[in-house]
Parts: C-alpha cells; structure tokens; sequence
C-alpha cells in the first residue's frame, strides 16, 4: 500500500481508539454517575447519533468543496473543542449538549477519511477501504479495554485520555495529510449539471444500495441490544457477552488471508459481495434464534463477522465507483450517515418488537427484513443500466 494510506490507517486507528475510550462508557456513567434513567441515556446517545447523521452529510459536502485536509482537520478542531469541555464540564445537563457536538464533529471526520483513502488510491479499489475497516475494527477493540483499565482507577480520567488521543489524531493529520489533498476532492473545478440524467442515475443507485445498508444496520445493531440482554437473560455473563465481541475484532483481523482468495476473485462484483455478505447476516441471525447456549452465540458471532467482513467494506467501495467527480465525499457522507440512522433507530425498533413478540420473533422479523437489503443490491444499478441504454440509442 502507499505511503499515504499507511498514514489514514494510522490516524483512523488512533481517531476510533480514541471515540472507542467514550462510547462504551456513556450509558453508564449517565445512569450510574449522574444520575439519569436509561430511557434518558438512550434519548441522549440518540442525539447523538441524529447530530453524527448531519455531521456526516456535511463532512463529505466539506470534502467536495475545500478538500479533505481542512474537512478532517475541522472535524478535530471542534472534536477537541467538545472534549476540552467535557473534561472540565462533565455534570448534567451540559452533558447533553457536549455529546452531541461530539456526534456532529466526529460525523465529519469518517465520510472524509474515506473519500480521501479512495482519492490517494484509487487503482487499491476494494483493498484501500478494507484498510480502513481494519483499523477502525482495531480501534474498536482496543479503546474499550483500554477505557476499562482508566475507568477501574477514575471514571473521570476517560475524557482526558480521549482528548490525548485527538490531540495525536490532530498532529498526525497537521503534519502529514496536507499533502495527501491539496485541492478539493478529485477535480470539484469540474461543474456538476445536477439536472443533468448522467448526474441523477448515480444518486438513484447509490440510494437504493443505501437502503439496503440502513437496514442491514438496523439487523446488525441488534447485537448490542437487544440480542445482548437476551444473552443475560439466558444465563450467559456480561464477561461472556463481551467476549463475542472480542471474538469479533480478532477475526476481523485473523480472518484477512481466509477471506482473501474470495473477495480477489469477485474484486470487480461488488454486487456478489454484497449479496453474499447480507445472505451469512440471515445465517448468522437464524442461530441467535435457536441459540440456548454460549456455544450457538460464539458460532453466531463467528457467522456474522464473516458476513460484515463482506458488506461493510463494500458498500464505502461501491459509493466510491458510483461517486461523480467532485462528488466523491457527499456519496460517502449518505453511506456514513445511513449506518448512523440504522444505529440509532435499531435499538428501537428491536426493543419494540421485543416487547410486543418477544426475542425469537423479533431476530425472524429483522432477519427476513434483510430480504430487501438483498433486493437492493440485486437491483440498485437498475438507473445506471437505464442511462447506459438510452445512450447506447
């Protein structure tokens, strides 16, 4: 790989490690520190995913405009700001404002890491976004073990050591990615006719494909919600539950080479990739309904991050290749922001369907919900083949 996506990798790494120190820990410190029921924590955490959804279209809009460089180092600025408050200002209710800046400004910075990991290495196609899912997959696995070993000595200190980290985040991005996009995205000098049928078919597609993503997040989620309590209520520990997402991240990781003959082969059918990665999701979803025992979870668990290896690289991949230029970032801002929405509304929806049918009913429910996301990815270059018609004649 080069140099540079070495350099986005590093500063993705330390930018999700640092967001993976907080997130883990909010509920908690809202209910057990300050005081607050767990239907207001998850009122606040969802401000904080609709404030991240408006980050993130504007990060990629910021991208397309004054290129990714500022884009990035804006979202750090106010990202640092926020956290500069919160290691001072943590009480109630100032809590509530500063973690939704911290949503807003850190929505900004994903679409733009991403678009720019597409833009330094375009002939990387595929590999250049897995790159990236690598390391936020290992900075989701290391922040919360880290976190945990402050928080055992000082809950207070998690909000300094997560300023440290986007301070490094902040230095790394000043000192080296200032080159790695001088202008903004791709050519934005290149007028973009939005009425233009060539300009629309792309759009239709890459919304088509997005709904299909929104709901294998909405599925997904499930995982850190519902299906979690359905694990303790079944006897299983709360070491045990979080286990399977240790399970998660090394496979991520160890699983690469397995993996690899499959994704070199259908490299240029994102189509397939997607198609198969959504149908192991369903696999994965028709264990946890049969699932009694630890074992069936682990296996569950394996399942899915097979599947999630598939679809979440692709998805960036194909936003990519659809993209217009000098549209690069808003195509990756709606993909960013549509895993945003189906994390915020999963959580709902799930403990609806809970409540109102009960845990088996729900995974079938949502598990055959990914039936369309299925049908999105067979059908979402229907425009596309449209327009390539039309021009043929």
């Amino acid at each position: 790989m080069p140099k540079a996506v070495w350099l986005l990798i590093i500063g993705m790494f330390v930018n999700v490690t640092g967001n993976s120190f907080l997130w883990p820990l909010h509920t908690i410190y809202m209910h057990d520190y300050l005081g607050q029921s767990l239907t207001m924590a998850g009122i606040v955490l969802m401000i904080n995913a609709g404030t991240g959804v408006i980050g993130n279209l504007l990060g990629g809009y910021l991208f397309d405009r004054i290129g990714g460089y500022k884009s990035i180092m804006f979202g750090i600025i106010l990202t640092i700001f926020a956290l500069v408050l919160l290691t001072f200002w943590h009480g109630w209710p100032e809590y509530i404002w500063i973690v939704a800046i911290l949503g807003f400004s850190g929505g900004i910075v994903f679409p733009s890491m991403y678009a720019m990991v597409g833009s330094v290495w375009p002939e990387g196609g595929r590999k250049a976004f897995n790159a990236i899912y690598l390391a936020q997959n290992v900075g989701v696995a290391l922040g919360p073990a880290i976190a945990g070993f402050i928080a055992a000595k000082n809950i207070n200190y998690i909000f300094t050591a997560n300023l440290v980290m986007y301070i490094i985040f902040f230095i790394i991005a000043f000192l080296f990615y200032r080159n790695l996009s001088n202008s903004p995205s791709a050519s934005t000098s290149v007028p973009i006719d939005k009425k233009s049928n060539n300009q629309k078919a792309p759009f239709y597609a890459m919304m088509i494909v997005t709904f299909g993503y929104l709901i294998t997040w909405i599925v997904y989620v499930q995982w850190t919600t519902t299906i979690s309590t359905h694990t303790l209520e079944l006897g299983i520990t709360l070491k045990q539950y979080s286990l399977l997402w240790t399970i998660n991240g090394a496979l991520i990781v160890a699983a690469q080479p397995l993996i690899k003959p499959i994704v070199t082969r259908l490299e240029h059918k994102i189509k397939t990739q997607l198609i198969i990665g959504i149908v192991i999701f369903m696999g994965s979803f028709v264990v946890v309904g049969f699932a009694e025992n630890y074992a069936m979870f682990i296996t569950a668990m394996v399942i899915l991050t097979i599947g999630e290896m598939f679809v979440w690289p692709a998805v960036p991949t194909l936003a990519d290749q659809l993209a217009p230029k000098g549209r690069e970032g808003f195509y990756q801002g709606i993909v960013n922001s549509m895993a945003t929405i189906g994390r915020m509304v999963g959580p709902l929806i799930g403990g609806v369907l809970v409540e109102a049918h009960g845990t088996q009913m729900m995974v079938f429910i949502l598990s055959s919900l990914l039936i369309f996301s299925i049908v999105a990815s067979l059908l979402y270059d229907l425009p596309l083949r449209k327009i390539n018609k039309k021009n043929a004649v």
